[in-house]
């Protein structure tokens, strides 16, 4: 018969066996699960144009493509849905079924200056070898800028957790959480989440109306689910 120390190097008493790690806040709770949800398709984003902070609406696409979003959510039981305050941001929270949405400022997508409203085809045939993630944006926010505003939302969705990014340790932990915003913004957010340099985002294809999630293993942040 096979005993309870089966496995355990000969002589190894079970009280010396590493105890599991546990993704638990200080408080007891989970760590919290953070689910992304990009906006549905917008007339730039079907043509490929960058759109910063000219504030879009839907196309009858991107509301169906909202629409549709709903089942890979469904079930899932929030404590918190924050929304960018970009109008194709809060409409897609609107019809994935999240009207109450918190809007939150600095959830916005990346200011790209001078090329608001230019395709990256059309940039690139200016200039073969650009790439935003090393290049930046002329008159825009740097890759930096927009890694702040993700590291506050990071912080906001840990706030209790014990976590590097906790600056609210007091807090009541959420346990999990939605945020609708944007393709760059939420790659940043994500390779943030992952504790990489903010220019990793640019491994993580986002399309419109995407769902993502990303959780924790034994307290390394990782991915769940991504590009649902």
């Amino acid at each position: 018969m096979v005993g309870p120390t089966a496995g355990i190097g000969q002589g190894s008493p079970v009280s010396q066996i590493p105890p599991l790690v546990a993704d638990l806040t200080p408080a007891g709770t989970p760590l919290p699960t953070l689910w992304l949800l990009r906006h549905g398709e917008t007339a730039w984003s079907r043509d490929g144009k960058y759109t910063g902070l000219t504030d879009l609406e839907l196309t009858p696409h991107g509301e169906e493509q909202a629409i549709q979003a709903r089942r890979h959510l469904s079930g899932v039981d929030f404590d918190a849905v924050f929304t960018s305050p970009l109008q194709r941001a809060v409409r897609t929270a609107e019809l994935a079924g999240y009207p109450d949405a918190e809007v939150l400022p600095y959830a916005h997508e990346w200011d790209y200056g001078a090329f608001e409203g230019r395709s990256s085809a059309e940039v690139r045939s200016e200039n073969p070898g650009y790439l935003i993630w090393s290049d930046g944006v002329p008159q825009g926010e740097s890759l930096g800028e927009v890694s702040a505003r993700a590291d506050r939302v990071i912080s906001r969705i840990q706030a209790g957790c014990g976590t590097p990014a906790d600056r609210t340790p007091l807090a009541v932990p959420l346990q999990c959480a939605l945020v609708v915003a944007h393709g760059h913004f939420l790659r940043i957010l994500a390779a943030r989440w992952l504790e990489l340099e903010p220019r990793e985002g640019r491994r993580f294809s986002l399309g419109t109306a995407a769902v993502c999630a990303l959780g924790w293993d034994k307290r390394t942040p990782g991915i769940r689910h991504w590009n649902l």
